[in-house]
């Protein structure tokens, strides 16, 4: 039997719908500049809080402690999930634009192995596990908002806006960091100017704190509470929820191994592997996340008129394909060679980007959403995407092989590809607001 359709809540007009991408927006940008940085200045943490005469080993410690920022997102999940389902979208951008910006600004004001011995590095694992928790919470949390805000035919270009703001965080993480690297000496760079970025980003939680504060939640939240208020939720079969988190986990797999090949792992890649310097390799990140920042609402918009599963399915068919090709590019250690390289790279990335953040919210009932996208997401970004480019530096550092990284790359890619193609329906046409799929 059809499930009677809630009462439709007022669309949102044009000003709105603008206050609430500012917001969202920023807040956004803030969570994943303060995550990034730390990808960017893994090196001089790693001689930090893990100092060691054998080669390689403090930039293997400092990338396992990156990975625990994403073994302690499904936490976040479980925790900040169905606190969304239960208090509301904003409730949870409050809390973890909040919990960031505190345990980024810690970060940058802890002493090193030096000062405390073995507490330095066991007060940095558990700062990168609340790092996680917060980003476990914000990014479904914000992805249901925009898009449960967008209008029905533009929602994948609402999409694009979390992935843009993502990308421009990168940008201004590896900006700040070409910056720091090109003014400062290597010993003012690895005593106190990695520190400065994360101390600054309190200021950007503040901003984002005041911001968020005044927003109202999403339409379709809003007409779920009213159904819940009358009784009228049933709870959702099993074999959907399990069909909804095992695609889910394809797509973010998918996009998030992706994604920490191309903003963490591939400038690491070219200073430790290729031998490239430090301001040169952040430059040519620099212009290629330019690039790809640029692809988003074209994806977005492309997405709408066409349709979810031609833009996923593209991406995992291209990365499988061209991780060889890529890395072979970046180890000539040609610029030329390497910006291309990053620029190939950049595009299923994107596509897989903006497919993630509208498929968190098409895939799942309104009444168990944010518990859903939120859990799903976060364990394949723990299990596949968080150890990345871990991963990739240990495949390198016991094999000797340059190009082996690409295996992990192609191998997600693959399998992920197959189980979208076998599971994931066309879901641009669906409503939000039903409560079942």
């Amino acid at each position: 039997m059809p499930e009677r359709q809630p009462q439709a809540a007022a669309p949102l007009n044009a000003s709105d719908l603008r206050r609430r991408a500012i917001a969202v927006g920023i807040g956004n940008f803030m969570e994943w500049f303060d995550f990034a940085i730390y990808g960017y200045f893994v090196v001089l943490i790693g001689r930090t809080f893990f100092p060691s005469s054998a080669p390689g080993i403090s930039l293997l410690s400092s990338l396992a402690v990156f990975a625990v920022g994403f073994l302690s997102r499904p936490l976040g999940a479980v925790v900040l999930g169905p606190l969304g389902d239960r208090l509301g979208r904003r409730a949870v951008l409050m809390i973890t634009v909040f919990g960031m910006g505190v345990a980024t600004t810690l970060i940058g004001l802890l002493p090193g192995y030096d000062t405390l011995g073995m507490a330095a590095p066991v007060l940095l694992i558990l700062l990168r596990f609340v790092q996680g928790m917060m980003v476990g919470g914000e990014w479904s949390a914000a992805c249901i908002y925009i898009v449960e805000s967008a209008p029905h035919g533009g929602r994948g270009k609402a999409a694009a806006l979390l992935t843009k703001t993502a990308a421009a965080a990168f940008m201004g993480g590896t900006f700040v960091a070409a910056v720091i690297s090109s003014v400062l000496s290597e010993q003012d760079a690895a005593s106190w100017g990695w520190r400065v970025p994360f101390v600054a980003s309190i200021l950007m939680t503040v901003v984002a704190l005041y911001i968020r504060r005044r927003l109202g939640d999403t339409p379709v939240y809003e007409a779920v509470q009213k159904r819940r208020e009358n009784n009228e939720i049933q709870a959702v079969p099993a074999a959907e929820k399990w069909r909804a988190f095992v695609v889910t986990f394809a797509y973010a797999a998918l996009f998030g191994v992706s994604l920490y090949y191309f903003i963490t792992y591939a400038n690491t890649h070219l200073t430790q592997t290729v031998g490239l310097s430090k301001s040169t390799a952040l430059w040519l990140c620099s212009a290629a996340l330019v690039f790809y920042t640029l692809l988003h609402t074209a994806i977005g918009r492309f997405s709408d008129r066409f349709g979810r599963r031609p833009v996923v399915l593209a991406s995992a068919v291209s990365l499988t394909v061209l991780g060889y090709p890529i890395f072979l590019l970046m180890n000539t250690g040609h610029p030329a060679a390497v910006l291309a390289a990053l620029c190939l790279l950049a595009v299923p990335v994107a596509m897989a980007g903006v497919m993630d953040v509208v498929l968190l919210v098409e895939m799942y009932p309104a009444s168990i959403r944010s518990t859903g996208a939120a859990i799903g997401q976060n364990v394949a970004v723990a299990v596949l995407a968080g150890p990345a480019p871990f991963i990739a530096a240990a495949l390198i550092q016991y094999s000797g092989n340059p190009t082996l990284p690409a295996a992990y790359l192609c191998g997600v890619a693959a399998l992920s590809g197959v189980v979208l193609w076998a599971l994931l329906p066309e879901t641009r046409d669906k409503d939000l607001s039903l409560i079942h799929i």
